[in-house]
């Protein structure tokens, strides 16, 4: 087990930083839970031998360490390496493995030069600092979240989005993302990036699902399902996976004619027909 001084993910850190003066309530059976839920000394383990990775390689080695077995479909969708900006989304069935898959594979046919927004807590991983946008629309870093998604649409790097916010549902037997936001639509089209649709296949656990659920009928605020991740990512270890890329459609097709919020749909009916 890493020394307490040597670790990279900190869930004690975390709770103080996040729940500041309050995080001496936490009952420390929780917090010894919450370490094992995710996987906390096998992370740092990882993170620790992959500490000079950062960025692409880090995503990279990420997919290795999954044991992903990745196919691509529609590669030559991919726009050609020419300076124009794109704005990449996709459905976000898993949580762990899409991004970095998606990061890695359009991260290296771009030279390293994307940006993802992010949930703040994946910020805590620092090889994903460099391509990372930390957001959190709940918390006292609210008030700066549209500066934060207009500096980031506005940089030079190709966005990588998961329009959802949210992993992928499981209602009747049918796994979707909740309906998708509509800032990648009004920024695209401000900043003047063609929009590159992108599906992703995959799926959790039904334990997964089953709380998600749960926090939906009991209407918490706080993501509980999210907590899991990091275990449905190891239960995918040695998966396969497929990404079919879509064609880019052009920002201009994003008019007066519909609403961003109805062009959100659009585009994700586009990336669950892929």
């Amino acid at each position: 087990m890493a020394e307490e001084q040597d670790l990279i993910v900190d869930i004690d850190k975390i709770i103080r930083d996040k729940a500041g003066s309050k995080s001496r309530y936490v009952p420390r059976f929780a917090v010894n839970w919450l370490k094992r839920l995710l996987h906390q000394d096998r992370v740092n383990r990882f993170l620790s031998e992959h500490k000079d990775e950062k960025g692409v390689a880090w995503l990279k080695s990420c997919v290795e360490y999954l044991e992903m077995n990745i196919t691509v479909v529609g590669r030559e969708n991919l726009p050609a390496n020419d300076g124009k900006r794109y704005t990449f989304v996709s459905n976000h069935p898993l949580g762990g493995q899409d991004g970095v898959a998606l990061g890695a594979l359009i991260g290296e046919h771009f030279d390293g030069e994307i940006r993802y927004l992010l949930n703040d807590f994946l910020m805590y991983l620092p090889g994903l600092r460099p391509v990372g946008t930390g957001i959190n629309k709940t918390g006292s870093q609210s008030r700066n979240f549209p500066q934060l998604v207009r500096e980031t649409f506005e940089s030079p790097q190709q966005v990588l989005m998961f329009p959802a916010g949210l992993c992928s549902r499981k209602h009747q037997g049918v796994i979707h993302d909740v309906p998708w936001t509509k800032t990648f639509i009004t920024k695209s089209v401000q900043t003047r990036r063609d929009v590159v649709p992108i599906h992703f296949s995959g799926e959790n656990s039904n334990r997964f699902y089953r709380l998600a659920n749960l926090q939906e009928k009991l209407g918490l605020k706080f993501n509980v399902a999210m907590l899991f991740l990091v275990d449905e990512m190891y239960k995918n270890v040695g998966k396969d996976y497929e990404i079919r890329i879509g064609k880019p459609i052009p920002w201009q097709t994003f008019d007066r004619s519909r609403s961003a919020y109805d062009w959100a749909q659009y585009v994700e009916d586009i990336v669950y027909k892929l």
